[in-house]
């Protein structure tokens, strides 16, 4: 763990500096304390009127400590609800995706599954990317309501 030091004078260390620089200086001084010190330290507070010593763990706390006080940390997995409620999700979509004509869904199989730009599905069809565009807008918002109903 990291140790209290002696702050550093910085008027007589620096002697020509100016007043601006030197608070920015013990500014900065106090701030590595309290990120080297005082989150670091552990302390013990002791009530006067009942005697009684309670000790006050330190804000950063070791990986090892806090397992050996059996603290539960959130799984990086995804949870089953999430999981089971996108899998619900994912085939209502392509439920609703087979509801639409074939040039819909040619559309959005290329611009969503395949992973093309408005720009390049425009090149390969010859159809403007404005009109690509209005088209996908119109879609999605068919699909919205499918998917609600």
């Amino acid at each position: 763990m990291a140790k209290y030091q002696k702050k550093t004078n910085y008027r007589e260390k620096y002697p020509g500096v100016s007043k601006e620089i030197i608070e920015v200086l013990e500014k900065s001084d106090r701030q590595m304390e309290y990120l080297q010190y005082d989150i670091k330290a552990e302390r013990c507070r002791i009530d006067s009127t009942s005697g009684t010593v309670t000790y006050l763990p330190s804000r950063e706390d070791s990986y090892e400590r806090l397992l050996e006080g059996n603290k539960q940390f959130p799984s990086d997995d995804e949870d089953v609800d999430d999981a089971a409620i996108k899998a619900v999700m994912i085939e209502k979509m392509l439920t609703c995706l087979k509801r639409l004509s074939p040039e819909k869904q040619k559309l959005i199989t290329a611009l969503f599954f395949d992973n093309k730009s408005e720009h390049q599905v425009s090149r390969e069809t010859g159809v403007p990317q404005r009109t690509i565009h209005d088209r996908k807008i119109k879609i999605l918002a068919k699909l919205k309501r499918l998917m609600n109903e």
